[in-house]
């Protein structure tokens, strides 16, 4: 009776009925076996990797329900039959998707608006860019991209868990509540910590943070299994749920514990602090490695026996495609519009600044302030152009591995601090003396930006059959004016600061015609491509022999597969 009392209990039926036989199922509502199908099916998109357990889940419960019967429509959200939504939304549970776009979007807005203490780094009219002000932003900008990089962990490890609890009830959304609040709570640590670097309170305090936000994480894990029926389907009906718990709170649990060790020696030894904040960052790579030196040290290890269950929920794998994209068009869209905040604050004329210094005339005002708006649509241009590339990207990548995400994470980094580039350059009025420093800092934030986009796709091309779609492929239709696309903002950033080192006199100048010139390339950009296609087709056929030219069908049916079809 026990043992039927919990199977009715996690398969989210009611214990309290009294016995008797099962009833019939209703017109319209869902049959066991598509239950099981449908639950296959949401755990084959939990995260990469699972299709075919998901896929297994759904054909064990046709099989056990007999006849094959018509799975009932998804709701808009596509996570479970409507009738199911509705009893769980009685039973108070939901399901986690709204939850986690907002916390996805929270987060995002979080790891962006880090930049904007190293953007409000002041520098008087009268302070020259010299080698102080040099180190004090290589300094902010190096602790920037440490936190950035560190609040991505935390997404990462926030996605895993939720790949684990697949429900949420009240008490589980206001600790999802508590999380995000001291996340938010990250950037003013951050505030501290690059305003006053030498101090130990603001590196103490972050690390509090972080230590706080694992505290509530492994909180959530142990509440959730604490109560089955949250858990994702194949864990709640596990015999070794035991197990799983104890492997998400070693995805979880080591970077708090870093934390801690860093707010320790933060006391009496900052540097050290800032060196074991750093290997949060790296922790699941090394542990990665590790794991694969053991496995290549230690042979294979011997299959478990077949009484027990084979555990292969791996938290380890890549997130999913979708959950990264989700993410990055969060980063870029809160980018975007942080360039406009400036112009609010900064460019909006005092009327009495108005009527005293240009005689009432606004046109006059908003005028002075011309270079400011023509860096803000030049950085917007640039944002936006780089987010296309990133979605292009992604249109032909059928699985990121982990090092595609590590890469997309420090693109995202550099993109973030875009903002930067744009009060580097919208300050060329005010301090024109140093505007050769500030084109080749945004030179060079924009060319790592785009270079670790470019750094991607060369990694998914190493595995292709894996990672991309065919027609991005060596020899696809799509492979010449993809590998353009990402190669362009490389090129022209380089380009441009090349230039200002040999005509550093011309070098705002530069810097502008890179701003305009790119956008337009952009939109001639795949006849260009062609055209280039075809040239090297041409120079290929005059650089063979006329006795040894095969016929033209020959040509085309032989191609090369470095040199792609046109698009």
């Amino acid at each position: 009776m026990s043992g039927q009392l919990c199977r009715g209990r996690f398969a989210g039926g009611h214990p309290s009925r009294p016995p008797g036989p099962p009833p019939t199922a209703a017109a319209g509502a869902p049959s066991r076996g598509a239950r099981g199908a449908a639950a296959g099916q949401r755990n084959g998109h939990a995260g990469p990797g699972f299709p075919q357990r998901g896929i297994a889940a759904g054909m064990r419960g046709r099989t056990m329900s007999g006849p094959r019967t018509p799975e009932p429509a998804l709701d808009g959200q596509g996570d479970s039959p409507t009738g199911s939504r509705d009893e769980e939304a009685a039973g108070g549970m939901q399901c986690s998707q709204r939850m986690l776009s907002f916390s996805d979007a929270l987060l995002s807005i979080i790891a962006t608006v880090m930049i904007l203490p190293v953007t409000h780094t002041e520098i008087s009219p009268e302070q020259e860019f010299d080698r102080s002000v040099q180190k004090l932003l290589a300094t902010r900008i190096a602790v920037y991209l440490m936190t950035f990089l560190i609040v991505t962990v935390a997404w990462a490890a926030h996605t895993r868990l939720f790949q684990v609890v697949g429900k949420i009830d009240d008490t589980l959304a206001l600790l999802n509540l508590a999380c995000m609040m001291t996340i938010t709570f990250l950037p003013f640590t951050f505030s501290l910590m690059v305003t006053f670097p030498e101090v130990p309170l603001g590196i103490f305090l972050f690390c509090m943070c972080v230590i706080a936000i694992g505290a509530v994480q492994a909180l959530i894990v142990v509440y959730a299994f604490h109560f089955p029926h949250l858990l994702s389907p194949q864990i709640a009906h596990s015999a070794h749920r035991t197990l799983y718990r104890r492997h998400i709170l070693g995805v979880i649990l080591p970077g708090p514990a870093l934390c801690s060790a860093a707010a320790g020696f933060s006391l009496f030894c900052y540097p050290v602090s800032y060196l074991l904040m750093a290997a949060v960052i790296f922790l699941p790579y090394v542990s990665k490695a590790a794991g694969w030196g053991r496995a290549r040290l230690g042979g294979p290890r011997e299959p478990p026996a077949h009484s027990l269950e084979v555990f292969t929920f791996d938290l380890h794998e890549p997130l999913s495609k979708e959950r990264v994209e989700a993410f990055s068009d969060g980063v870029y869209a809160i980018v975007a519009t942080l360039l406009i905040l400036d112009i609010c604050e900064d460019n909006v004329p005092d009327a009495k600044d108005v009527k005293e210094k240009f005689q009432g005339s606004l046109v006059a005002a908003l005028g002075a302030s011309g270079p400011h708006f023509l860096a803000y649509f030049g950085s917007f241009a640039t944002v936006g152009l780089l987010w296309f590339s990133h979605h292009s990207l992604f249109l032909h990548i059928r699985k990121a591995t982990r090092p595609m995400g590590l890469l997309n994470t420090l693109s995202l980094a550099f993109v973030g601090g875009l903002p930067l580039a744009y009060q580097q350059t919208s300050a060329f009025a005010r301090q024109p003396r140093d505007e050769l420093e500030s084109v080749r800092v945004s030179c060079a934030i924009i060319f790592l930006a785009s270079i670790f986009q470019f750094a991607i796709w060369t990694t998914a091309l190493l595995q292709e059959g894996e990672t991309l779609q065919p027609s991005a492929r060596f020899g696809g239709r799509e492979h010449a004016f993809m590998f353009a696309k990402l190669a362009l903002y490389p090129c022209a950033s380089l380009l441009a600061f090349t230039c200002t080192c040999v005509l550093s006199r011309f070098s705002t100048a530069i810097f502008h015609a890179m701003q305009i010139a790119v956008p337009f390339t952009f939109l001639l950009l795949r006849l260009l491509v062609r055209l280039a296609l075809a040239g090297l087709r041409g120079l290929r056929g005059l650089a063979l022999p006329a006795q040894a030219r095969p016929a033209r069908g020959a040509v085309d049916g032989a191609r090369s597969p470095l040199l792609p079809a046109p698009c």
